[in-house]
């Protein structure tokens, strides 16, 4: 209490007083804050109880009116004192002891106000960036201190001040292999990085000699010369107290010798404080986003930056439970890495496991902004190790058990990370990681060389549904990622030389068929036996269904490779027949319904793929290798065999086939458009499209309507069941069936709209 009316005592006269020279008034500042160290006895009272605060704060004051008062850039005497005198340092070694108590705090927020408050930069200088190298090492190393927010404010105030002036992050990320450079390997960091700044000092701090902290104080002989002798004496004597108390602490020696800028922000990311681990966040967002190319180079492979945050994420991951309700991953609230605040006990909808998804959640979110905002080498090398430590080293494993709970709970993971990425960088590791390199032709000898790859694909047909359902919902949702190694690893490769088609040369007798409207080497499906049961009002007239555009010859190009708009899109709304039909019974279920969602979706994938320079025909056929064998590739036939079970699949397996055989057909792909879209290309012997699988599923279809009693009325209650027009009633028998021709019949109507939508998108200007 005495020394709070001393310091309002002091205050009063100092007003009152003619003002003293700005330097002298500094000086009497710093030395009263030197005088308590040789006078007082109690070292256990609180800071707050002392001058020092004050003192301090008048300091501050001073520095800002004197940078004021001249002109910029120019360096005052105050200035001047504080920079030779190494103010800083001692004020770093009183702040490490933190004696009196409280004095940690008070060194921050001191040096936090000096590098804000103050224009000119101060960082270049060696006696201002030592003693902040060396208070940052102080910051983050236990968590919940009372000292936490100012270490945070501290912190963020060097990165700000980086931000300023990108060169010069080399002075706070030291190198992890500076033990090697003191074998005689050179340092990362060299004289030229620097800029010819001061060289990082030798001193890391990491394993203090008693010697060092005793220079630490930085009270060397120019400062105290107006010292009487035996002042000094108690002055070195109390500092070098200070420092040995604290040697047992200070010389452990950290992993690496690595502690620098980016572990103490780490460490704070931790922080029980939301308010403090979001700030430390967005410190090192800022870090990773210098612009500086040495800087991102010092970053990432001078610092444990990279293992660090993929040490997080794979610990964040084992953490989970071993099995979580995909529906829990797939419906959790969006995930925002500032907004991590989980309250189990106000959530009406927790479930085993949810705090721990939503730290794994956020945490990934966190590292997918981090790479995006990051300058571009530094996200290279940081997406590169998301995928080698945390999808190869941990993920891949989950994902190729057996265990068919382990197996379901790990694709709803990597089904939510694919949807939640959004970074360019980390996306483009995630498809190598879940679909490799690989570009070249698939045979079928080699559908398994990236073996998660294969494995995934295989899952699509998975005995499990749930499992099958879930990996095609991951495929689904890869699609649709603006990255053009999707669609080509997928799909693209084995359509490249479009060896599908076969390019026969009309011979004189074909050309009256064609004249007769018939294509040379068509099927005509009134002869296949599959087809017995077509009626002719079920159809278009056969010519008129079958006929299209001249076929390929060298006098006479095909158009393109598109037929007619509406011959294709007859083609496939006639597929399913009138007996096998039920929408035209219930309102608001029309073709035209699909036209505006497959308009909408076009457009936005034509937007996605523009910056992809894809071809807007096909590949000239004479230049096209026909004679190589054709496979369509893991992908596709894993979904047309699934196409062609559709009549003998549960109702939701079903949906999830054609949603994804839909998506690809809205690419704007030459190539794919004719092999998913064109039921009139010549496919050569062996081969199968989308269109024939679908051939071949009617074919049985009709073969099995015979068979069933009051096929058309069932099917009709079915539909309304599905629409919820009708009430959940008694079981009809061959459920799955009908469940089956309604998504056939609707499949098929988005097929004709798509083939229509595309086709007037490509032919208008």
């Amino acid at each position: 209490m005495f020394s709070k009316f001393t310091s309002i005592l002091q205050h009063a006269v100092e007003a009152l007083a003619p003002s003293l020279p700005l330097q002298e008034d500094f000086v009497y500042h710093w030395k009263a804050i030197t005088h308590y160290y040789i006078e007082t006895s109690d070292d256990k009272a609180p800071v707050t109880d002392t001058n020092i605060p004050s003192h301090l704060e008048q300091m501050l004051d001073i520095l800002v009116q004197e940078e004021n008062e001249r002109e910029s850039g120019e360096t005052g005497p105050c200035m001047e004192y504080l920079l030779h005198h190494k103010i800083l340092e001692t004020l770093y070694t009183l702040g490490k002891a933190d004696c009196p108590p409280g004095m940690k705090q008070q060194v921050l927020v001191f040096y936090t106000k000096l590098l804000g408050r103050i224009r000119q930069p101060l960082l270049p200088h060696i006696n201002v960036h030592r003693p902040v190298q060396k208070l940052i090492r102080l910051c983050g190393e236990v968590l919940a201190t009372p000292t936490e927010n100012e270490e945070i404010q501290f912190l963020c105030i060097v990165c700000a001040k980086l931000k300023q002036d990108p060169y010069l992050v080399n002075f706070f990320l030291e190198n992890k292999m500076k033990s090697l450079a003191s074998k005689g390997v050179p340092s990362v960091i060299s004289e030229d990085t620097l800029k010819g700044q001061d060289s990082l000092s030798t001193d890391t701090g990491q394993s203090r000699q008693p010697e060092e902290l005793s220079g630490a104080t930085g009270m060397e002989q120019t400062e105290l010369e107006d010292e009487p002798p035996h002042q000094m004496d108690h002055l070195s004597t109390s500092l070098d107290n200070l420092s040995v108390t604290s040697l047992p602490e200070a010389s452990v020696v950290r992993p690496n010798q690595d502690y620098n800028l980016v572990n103490s922000l780490l460490n704070l990311t931790r922080s029980p404080d939301g308010r403090i681990a979001v700030k430390a966040c967005e410190g090192l967002m800022l870090l990773v986003s210098l612009p500086e190319p040495a800087a991102a180079k010092c970053l990432t492979q001078s610092t444990c930056l990279c293992e660090l945050l993929t040490d997080r994420l794979a610990s964040l991951y084992k953490a989970l439970p071993q099995s979580v309700d995909p529906l829990d991953i797939e419906t959790v609230e969006a995930i925002n890495w500032g907004l991590d605040s989980y309250s189990h006990k106000e959530d009406a909808s927790a479930f085993p496991g949810k705090r721990a998804l939503i730290s794994f959640l956020s945490w990934f979110d966190y590292c997918d902004q981090l790479i995006k905002e990051a300058q571009k080498t530094a996200a290279v090398a940081l997406a590169k190790a998301v995928h080698e430590r945390f999808f190869i080293g941990v993920m891949e494993p989950q994902l190729m058990q057996t265990s068919e709970m382990g197996i379901l709970t790990s694709t709803a993971l990597l089904h939510r990370i694919v949807r939640q990425v959004t970074s360019d960088v980390l996306l483009q590791e995630m498809v190598f990681f879940i679909l490799g390199e690989q570009r070249e032709p698939e045979t079928v000898a080699e559908i398994s060389r990236h073996p998660l790859r294969h494995r995934l694909i295989e899952h699509c047909d998975h005995i499990s549904d749930e499992i099958s359902i879930m990996t095609l919902r991951m495929f689904e949702h890869l699609l649709q990622k603006p990255n053009e190694h999707i669609l080509y690893n997928l799909v693209l490769r084995n359509l490249e030389e479009r060896n599908y088609t076969e390019c026969k040369p009309l011979c004189p007798e074909d050309k009256d068929v064609v004249e007769n409207g018939l294509i040379a080497g068509a099927v005509d499906l009134e002869e296949d036996p599959l087809f017995t049961d077509i009626s002719p009002e079920n159809t278009l007239p056969n010519q008129e269904w079958l006929s299209s555009s001249p076929p390929a010859t060298p006098d006479h190009p095909k158009n393109d490779g598109k037929t007619e708009v509406h011959k294709i899109v007859n083609s496939f709304l006639c597929l399913v027949p009138d007996d096998a039909k039920s929408s035209y019974h219930v309102e608001g279920t029309g073709y035209d319904t699909y036209l505006r969602d497959a308009h909408r979706q076009f457009r936005d994938y034509c937007a996605i793929c523009l910056r992809w320079e894809w071809p807007g025909s096909p590949k000239a056929l004479e230049k096209c290798n026909l004679e190589a064998a054709f496979f369509e590739g893991h992908f596709l036939k894993v979904l047309f065999d699934r196409m062609g079970r559709i009549l003998d699949q549960p109702y939701d397996v079903n949906l999830q086939v054609t949603s994804v055989l839909s998506r690809l057909s809205l690419f704007p792909h030459p190539h794919i458009h004719e092999y998913l879209l064109d039921p009139y290309v010549n496919l050569a012997p062996g081969c199968r499209s989308l269109f024939s699988v679908i051939v071949r599923v009617v074919g049985d279809l009709m073969l099995r309507i015979q068979r069933i009693q009051d096929f058309t009325p069932k099917l009709l209650l079915v539909r309304k069941r599905l629409l919820g027009l009708e009430p959940e009633g008694p079981l009809i028998d061959h459920i799955t069936l009908l469940e089956g021709v309604i998504v056939l019949e609707e499949f098929c109507k988005e097929l004709a709209a798509i083939a229509f939508v595309k086709y007037h998108a490509s032919s208008t200007p």
